[in-house]
C-alpha cells in the first residue's frame, strides 16, 4: 500500500538498526518512491551531457539554468502531473503549472512563460456534456474519456496561468490511442535572473532557522508521490482522487512576490519548494544537498485542517509552499516580508549539525532517520531490457473515407482536418499569451515561441546589469534587444517506432523550431514519459531512448540541465507510447528578427532546403490509413542536419528569408498548407523528376509522389525569400526551388507523374479548423 517492496524495507530495516515507526515509514515510502527517487531511470541519467560553457545549474537543482550574456540567466524546467490529471484533470493540470512556476522562482528566477505538452486518447464528439470550473468538480455526462480529459486539463492550464499572469507561449496536443487510460500532462515553465540572483537548495549553517511560508497545510496529496505517481493506473482511479492536490493561483503570486523580494534583500540562505512528498522531501534534500542534519517541528506548522497526525503533515502535498533557511539575526525581517505580502510564515525547525533528519511533535521526538539513509541509500535498479519480438501497440483504426485512392488534393484536406494536425487557436486562445508583454511570437505565428528580452527591473537587484542588447557581431542596427525562443515536442508514435532514432528526431525538432525563429540553442529540458519499467520492453525503449537523447544534444551543444521522469504511466489496455518529450530554449540577438512561419511576400520563392528523405511509415497519413508501425526508423546524418539548422538560422538572422518553417507531420503538402494559411495568401509549387536527387528524396530507389508530398521525417524546411537569397542559402545546405508566393490557392503539380492538387485558402482553412468544436 505505501509503495515499498518487502526488500526494500527490510533494507530500511537495517539503516535505522530497528523497525521505521509510523512518521518514518511514511517517510521512507515517499522518499524511496519511484516519482522522487527514480530508482528505475538515474543510473541511466548519468549518461546524458549536463555539462557547457554556458551551463550556470545544472540536474539537482529545482530547475536548470544557463547564461544568455550580460550578466543575466534563464532558468527553465518541465515536469509532469500525468497520473493526478488522469485522475482529476482540472486539479491536476492546474497544480502542474504551479509547481512547475515554483521550480523556477526556488532558483530566483522571475517566471516568463509556461508551455505545456499533452496526450489524450482519441477524441470523441462535441464538447464534453458536464462541465469543469474552477474548483475541478465537474465529470463528462456525454463524449468520450478523452475529452473530458482535454477539457480539464485545458481549463485547468488556463486557469492558472491566466490568473499567476504568467504566459502561456506554446505547446503541443496529440491525439492517440495509447493514452486513452493514461493521459500526459507536461509543463515547462521559464524564467529570468541575474547571475548573482541564482540561489541554490542546499541547506547550510548549524543553528540556522527553517521557515514555512506560503499557503497552510492541509490532507491534499497525501500519498501522491508514493502510490499514486508510482504504480500503474488501474479501473479504482477515482478512489484516487483525495491525493490530488488543490491549487491556489492567486496564492502562489503572493509567494511569487515574497520569495523574490526575499532573495533580492539577501535574506535566506537557501530556498526550495514543496511539491511532491512536501516536507519530507524538501528538507531531507536541503539537508543532503548541504551535508547538515534537519529538526522539525510540526506542531509549528500553519494547518487548515485540525487533528492532523504528524505523517499527514510531513507528508502533505499541499500546494504555494516554500521552505527557506534563514540566520537567526534575519528571522524578524523575513516574517514583517511575509505578513507584507499576506502570506502565511512560521519558523518550525533549525539546521543542525547531526546528519539527521528528526521531526518532532511541541517537543517530543516521533521520528529520527539518518538523512543519507533517507535520501542517498534509496536502492538503484539495474533494468533489464529486451527489444520485443512482438508489436507492443495494435495498428490504429483507419479513418473513414481515406484513401490512396482518392488522390493528394483529398488526402491533403483530411490531414489539415485529423486532429494531430487541425488548428489549435481555439485551444490556445483560452490562454493568455501575451500578459507580460513580451511575446514576439505567438503560437501559430512561427515554429518556437520568442520572448523579448528588454531587461527585469522587476527581478533584479540593485545594479543590475544592464537589459540584454544584441550582439555587436551582427552587425545589428541601434535599438536591436536579443530574444529567447522556447520549444517543445516529441512525437510518441515516431518513438513508439524507434525509441532511439524517434527521440533523436525530437531533440532535432526543437532544435528545427528554434532555427525557423533565428535562435541558438543554450540548453535542454527533458520529461520522460514511459510505462512499468519492471517490464523489459519498456526498460527497452527506455534505454534506447536515453541512448538517443544523449546522442543528439551532445551533436547539437545543447546540454540537459534538468527534466523529470514519469514511468508506470500504463493501464489495463497497455502502456503510453514512449514519450520523451524535449523542452529546448535558445537565444536571438534581435527581437525584430524574429523568424515567422507564414509566407510574407507575393512573388517570393519557394524552396525546399535541407537533407530531407521522408518515409510514409509511422507518418501521420499512416496513420490515417490505419498503417501498423514499422519496427525502425531510417538512418540519421545528424551532423548534416546540424548544418542546415545553422544555415537556416543565420539566414533568418540576417534577415534574408521571408518565412522558415520546419517540415513535421503530415509532410511537405501539409507544411505548405500552413505557411499559406499562417500568411494568408497562396503559392505555386511544381515539383520536377529531379527533386527526388536534389534533396534525397528517393524511396525505394523510385519516385513517389504520396512519400513526396506526405512522407515524414528530419531535416527538412521550407523557406520563402527573394531568389538570391536562397542562392546564398544554397551554398551551405542542399536547397530547390520549389515555387513563388502568390495568389489565393495553393497549387502543386509534378512533371513526371499525373498529379495536379489545388485547393483554396478557403478551402485549406475550412479543413484546418474542422476540430474548432474540439477544443
Amino acid at each position: 500500500e505505501l509503495g515499498l517492496t518487502e526488500t526494500e524495507y527490510s533494507r530500511i530495516c537495517e539503516l535505522l538498526e530497528r523497525e521505521p515507526n509510523g512518521v518514518e515509514l511514511a517517510m521512507f515510502s515517499l522518499l524511496w518512491s519511484e516519482h522522487c527517487a527514480y530508482k528505475h531511470s538515474r543510473k541511466l541519467l548519468r549518461r546524458l551531457p549536463t555539462e557547457g560553457p554556458q551551463v550556470l545549474l545544472g540536474p539537482g537543482e529545482n530547475a536548470g539554468a544557463v547564461s544568455i550574456g550580460d550578466g543575466w540567466a534563464v532558468a527553465f524546467k518541465v515536469e509532469s502531473h500525468n497520473h493526478p490529471s488522469a485522475v482529476e484533470p482540472f486539479q491536476g493540470a492546474a497544480t502542474g503549472v504551479g509547481g512547475i512556476l515554483r521550480d523556477v522562482f526556488a532558483l530566483g528566477a522571475r517566471p516568463i512563460a509556461v508551455l505545456d505538452s499533452l496526450r489524450f486518447g482519441e477524441p470523441g464528439g462535441g464538447r464534453a456534456g458536464g462541465s469543469v470550473d474552477a474548483t475541478g468538480s465537474g465529470a463528462a455526462a456525454t463524449g468520450s474519456r478523452a475529452r473530458y480529459l482535454l477539457d480539464g486539463a485545458v481549463s485547468g492550464i488556463g486557469h492558472y496561468g491566466n490568473s499567476i499572469g504568467v504566459p502561456t507561449v506554446g505547446g503541443e496536443v496529440y491525439f492517440e490511442g495509447p493514452y486513452e487510460q493514461n493521459c500526459l500532462v507536461n509543463a515547462m515553465a521559464l524564467g529570468l535572473a541575474t547571475r548573482d540572483q541564482l540561489v541554490r537548495s542546499a541547506a547550510t549553517g548549524p543553528g540556522n532557522v527553517l521557515i514555512l511560508f506560503g499557503a497552510s497545510t492541509g490532507r491534499d496529496g497525501i500519498g501522491g508521490a508514493s502510490v499514486l505517481a508510482s504504480a500503474e493506473l488501474g479501473d479504482a482511479d477515482a478512489d484516487k482522487r483525495p491525493t490530488v492536490q488543490v491549487g491556489d493561483p492567486f496564492e502562489e503570486k503572493k509567494l511569487l512576490e515574497c520569495s523574490l523580494e526575499l532573495l533580492a534583500r539577501g535574506l535566506i540562505v537557501s530556498l526550495q519548494d514543496l511539491g511532491a512528498a512536501g516536507l519530507t522531501s524538501s528538507a531531507s534534500e536541503m539537508a543532503s544537498k548541504g551535508e547538515v542534519g534537519i529538526d522539525i517541528d510540526v506542531a509549528k506548522v500553519p494547518l487548515r485542517e485540525p487533528g492532523m497526525e504528524p505523517f499527514e503533515v510531513m507528508v502533505s502535498e499541499s500546494q504555494e509552499r516554500m521552505l527557506c533557511v534563514v540566520e537567526p539575526a534575519n528571522v524578524g525581517a523575513v516574517m514583517a516580508l511575509c505578513e507584507k505580502w499576506e502570506v502565511n510564515g512560521a519558523a518550525i525547525g533549525a539546521v543542525t549539525d547531526s546528519g539527521r533528519m528528526r521531526v518532532l511533535d511541541d517537543g517530543v521526538l516521533v521520528g529520527d532517520m539518518p538523512v543519507r539513509a533517507l535520501v542517498d541509500d534509496c536502492p538503484l535498479y539495474d533494468l533489464e531490457p529486451v527489444k520485443p519480438s512482438e508489436p507492443i501497440y495494435p495498428a490504429p483504426t483507419a479513418t473513414p473515407g481515406v484513401s490512396l485512392d482518392g488522390g493528394p488534393r483529398d488526402l491533403l484536406l483530411a490531414l489539415l482536418a485529423s486532429p494531430n494536425i487541425a488548428s489549435r487557436r481555439p485551444l490556445f486562445e483560452q490562454y493568455d499569451s501575451i500578459v507580460q508583454s513580451r511575446t514576439v511570437r505567438r503560437p501559430e505565428q512561427a515554429d518556437a515561441a520568442v520572448l523579448a528580452l528588454a531587461g527585469d527591473e522587476h527581478s533584479a537587484r540593485d545594479g543590475a546589469p544592464a537589459p540584454l542588447a544584441g550582439d555587436a557581431r551582427d552587425g545589428l542596427t541601434d535599438g536591436a534587444r536579443a530574444a529567447l525562443a522556447v520549444s517543445i515536442d516529441c512525437n510518441g508514435r515516431r518513438v513508439a517506432a524507434d525509441p532511439y532514432r524517434g527521440t533523436i528526431e525530437a531533440v532535432l525538432e526543437c532544435a528545427a523550431n528554434l532555427a525557423c525563429v533565428g535562435a541558438q540553442p543554450l540548453g535542454t529540458t527533458n520529461n520522460l514519459n514511459f510505462g512499468n519499467p519492471e517490464k523489459p520492453h519498456i526498460a527497452w525503449q527506455l534505454t534506447e531512448a536515453v541512448r538517443g537523447l544523449g546522442e543528439a544534444c551532445r551533436a547539437l551543444d545543447a546540454p540537459i540541465v534538468g527534466g523529470n521522469v514519469s514511468l508506470y504511466n500504463e493501464g489495463a489496455t497497455g502502456p503510453i507510447y514512449p514519450t520523451p518529450v524535449i523542452g529546448m530554449v535558445g537565444r536571438l540577438p534581435d527581437a525584430r528578427r524574429a523568424g515567422q512561419l507564414g509566407f510574407a511576400k507575393e512573388g517570393d520563392q519557394i524552396a525546399l532546403v535541407g537533407p530531407f528523405a521522408p518515409t510514409l511509415p509511422a507518418s501521420e497519413l499512416a496513420k490515417l490509413l490505419g498503417h501498423a508501425l514499422p519496427d525502425g526508423l531510417p538512418g540519421i546524418d545528424i551532423d548534416a542536419i546540424r548544418a542546415t539548422h545553422a544555415a537556416v538560422r543565420e539566414a533568418v538572422r540576417a534577415g534574408r528569408l521571408s518565412s522558415a518553417h520546419d517540415i513535421a507531420e503530415g509532410g511537405l503538402a501539409v507544411a505548405l498548407a500552413e505557411c499559406c494559411l499562417a500568411g494568408d495568401v497562396g503559392a505555386r509549387i511544381h515539383l520536377a523528376d529531379d527533386l527526388w536527387e536534389t534533396t534525397a528524396l528517393a524511396s525505394a530507389g523510385s519516385p513517389d509522389v504520396t512519400v513526396m508530398l506526405f512522407g515524414e521525417g528530419p531535416g527538412g524546411f521550407l523557406v520563402s525569400g527573394p531568389a538570391d537569397a536562397l542562392h546564398e542559402l544554397g551554398g551551405q545546405t542542399s536547397v530547390r526551388t520549389l515555387g513563388a508566393v502568390g495568389g489565393r490557392e495553393l497549387e502543386i503539380t509534378h512533371s513526371g507523374a499525373d498529379v495536379s492538387l489545388g485547393a483554396t485558402l478557403a478551402e485549406l482553412s475550412d479543413a484546418h479548423s474542422a476540430l474548432a468544436e474540439l477544443f
